[in-house]
């Protein structure tokens, strides 16, 4: 619930694990499922991750919805949701055995981070299934650092960095497998500062004007750069943000249209409801019920 009584998706931020080394946490499925019960949370209940979530499946089957798209994970397949995205488990944790990886920003250092392009865009698909040589190594990698995040070996900061280094290395791995960057790619300076940007400020203002400004950019500069990384202008690349936000709302609460037009920056209900309808092809209220009904 928001402080006005409506329901709204859970916010989940990321906690340690007592007894366990701070910064990541490396869990079987049961032990997901736990940790969120001890955090007073449905763990197959929508959720807006503050933290990385790398899944992989050992055996069975896990369905998953990550921002409206719905995934199933098999044996050897990953999963990484990023910050931000909201994810949901669509079908029971026993049905299938795995690990989950958790992790937030920050926790490792800033050249793995890069190498990882972990200040992207979110992959379109955050579904992976590696093959061969590669499948075994990241099932090796798992191994090694579930043994050693449960079992510490030596002085406590070496244990510590030895998780952090084994989760950055299983980061480096997954970015970089064929297809993982799809709709990801470097970019430009230009492009990546506008694209942080855009997430800080979608709902103060949806105008290339005002972040050209800002970042002391042309608006041209803004558009011929994201178009080049993202595959559409800096407008467009704003609204698509703005549209998933709207979406996310619609379906993961109770907010009314009007709300919602107000929390993403709208003037008012009849704005919101243009916006959507011209970038949707439907209004807002259809939207819901149809999403809404597909869910169940």
């Amino acid at each position: 619930m928001d402080r006005n009584g409506h329901r709204d998706v859970t916010e989940v931020p990321f906690r340690p694990s007592v007894g366990a080394p701070p910064g990541a946490a490396v869990l079987d499925f049961p032990g997901l499922a736990a940790r969120a019960h001890s955090h007073g949370l449905d763990v197959h209940a929508p959720m807006r991750l503050a933290f990385h979530q790398l899944i992989t499946v050992r055996s069975g089957v896990l369905r998953c919805s990550v921002d409206f798209t719905e995934y199933e994970l098999t044996e050897g397949g990953w999963m990484w949701v990023r910050p931000g995205q909201i994810h949901q488990f669509r079908s029971a944790l026993g049905a299938a055995e795995g690990t989950a990886v958790l992790f937030p920003p920050g926790y490792l250092g800033a050249a793995t981070a890069a190498a990882a392009r972990l200040d992207r865009p979110a992959p379109r698909l955050p579904l992976m299934v590696p093959e061969g040589a590669e499948a075994e190594a990241l099932r090796s990698l798992v191994d090694l650092l579930e043994n050693e995040y449960r079992t510490m070996s030596g002085p406590l900061e070496a244990h510590i960095e030895v998780v952090r280094h084994l989760v950055a290395v299983l980061v480096l791995r997954l970015a970089h497998l064929p297809g993982a960057a799809s709709g990801d790619a470097a970019g430009s300076e230009a492009f990546r500062r506008f694209q942080r940007a855009v997430e800080r400020d979608y709902t103060r203002t949806h105008r290339v004007e005002d972040y050209a400004a800002r970042l002391g950019y042309s608006v041209r500069t803004l558009t011929r750069a994201t178009r080049a990384t993202a595959g559409c202008g800096a407008k467009r690349f704003i609204d698509d943000r703005v549209l998933l936000e709207a979406k996310r709302l619609l379906v993961h609460t109770d907010l009314s249209a009007t709300a919602i037009g107000e929390r993403l920056g709208f003037p008012d209900a009849t704005v919101f409801t243009k916006f959507f309808r011209r970038r949707s092809g439907e209004t807002p209220a259809g939207f819901r019920a149809r999403a809404s009904g597909a869910r169940r």
